[in-house]
């Protein structure tokens, strides 16, 4: 079957980030690799332990069997990692209270936009951005 993810991407603080998620959601990791377990090229020079320990990949569950997923993107490797608010994630709990909970929960630490209230096309509906840059809306049908 065909599905979508979201693939976050951090500057080194990617494991403590879905630590953080994984409390909101809860589930467990579908899988976690490291830069350790990465195959080097022939000749390459060892990677340095902090690099060795970073996650190269992992993977949670959130809701309607959404996968979220993310990476440490690290300078020392080239990457640049620049949050903006491009990009939301939208939950669409079933309920008034799952959404208050996740909404309470995710925003601790991260600037609200729009606290959750009844907006003029007949949701309940909220957005901010927690406290790793990652932009959040919450939406619930009437």
């Amino acid at each position: 079957m065909a599905t979508v993810s979201t693939y976050l991407n951090f500057a080194g603080h990617t494991e403590e980030a879905f630590e953080f998620y994984r409390s909101v959601f809860g589930g467990e990791f579908t899988g976690i690799q490291r830069f350790s377990e990465v195959p080097q090229p022939p000749g390459a020079p060892p990677i340095s332990p902090t690099l060795a320990n970073m996650v190269i990949n992992i993977a949670l569950p959130i809701l309607g069997g959404h996968i979220l997923m993310g990476t440490d993107a690290p300078a020392e490797m080239g990457f640049t990692v620049t949050h903006g608010n491009a990009t939301h994630i939208m939950l669409h709990p079933d309920t008034r209270e799952e959404a208050d909970r996740i909404f309470e929960a995710l925003s601790v630490g991260g600037a609200v936009e729009h606290a959750m209230q009844e907006m003029f096309w007949g949701a309940y509906f909220g957005n901010f951005t927690d406290k790793f840059g990652t932009c959040w809306m919450i939406n619930v049908a009437n």
